[in-house]
């Protein structure tokens, strides 16, 4: 398949990889970006793959309150001082804060997520798809693709960002990477939720947030 420059510029503005390696894994994906995003990954082509090893201790503590109703504090860490007081890096800090609020993560990354967890679920969806009467080997790629959207679901990285749907939170943290040339971490986040937990009226914040941030 034919790679053209837009797809090489797509791939090297998302991962900060080079020229010839984003064209040969456009080759070897037939032009798939996501794929090919993952493929740099795997050889740590990527710019967030680069400075994998580099120690990310600065940063700051974000926070973001919508409406009195909903808190999110979250950490966020870059290599140096300097880049923590970056406008850029300060409004990704604040962006992902207010994704938080609308979507409501409940880990970083799926490296995260409990093994128990993760083999309850499996044992749910395995359950419920073998009901329908298909093979075996059916249904555990059923189940696997239902095991990565669920990991979507939940895994900050892995979302859709509110903002820009087109792009994951990881995407847009690699572009940051790519732009300022240092590692960049979301390390931990906490959700506050007025009443949560409590018997009350129901009412939908988070979509609320949502709502504000299409408007925006």
């Amino acid at each position: 398949m034919a790679i053209n420059a837009k797809q090489v510029q797509e791939l090297r503005s998302k991962t900060g990889a080079g020229i010839m390696d984003c064209k040969k894994v456009l080759g070897e994906t037939d032009g798939n970006v996501e794929k090919a995003m993952e493929l740099l990954r795997k050889k740590g082509l990527s710019a967030g793959n680069k400075r994998a090893g580099k120690l990310a201790s600065e940063g700051v503590v974000g926070s973001y309150i919508h409406g009195g109703k909903i808190g999110v504090l979250l950490e966020v860490n870059c290599e140096t001082d300097f880049v923590a007081r970056n406008e850029a890096f300060k409004d990704f800090v604040k962006d992902v804060g207010m994704h938080i609020a609308a979507s409501k993560p409940l880990y970083v990354s799926r490296d995260e997520v409990p093994a128990d967890e993760v083999s309850k679920e499996k044992e749910i969806l395995t359950a419920q798809i073998a009901d329908q009467g298909k093979p075996e080997n059916v249904v555990e790629k059923i189940v696997e693709g239902r095991i990565n959207k669920f990991f979507k679901e939940i895994c900050l990285l892995e979302q859709p960002f509110v903002k820009n749907p087109d792009n994951t939170i990881e995407t847009i943290q690699n572009e940051l990477v790519a732009s300022i040339g240092e590692k960049i971490a979301i390390r931990r986040f906490t959700r506050f939720e007025v009443g949560e937990g409590l018997e009350k009226k129901s009412e939908d914040f988070a979509a609320e947030v949502a709502a504000a941030v299409s408007g925006a």
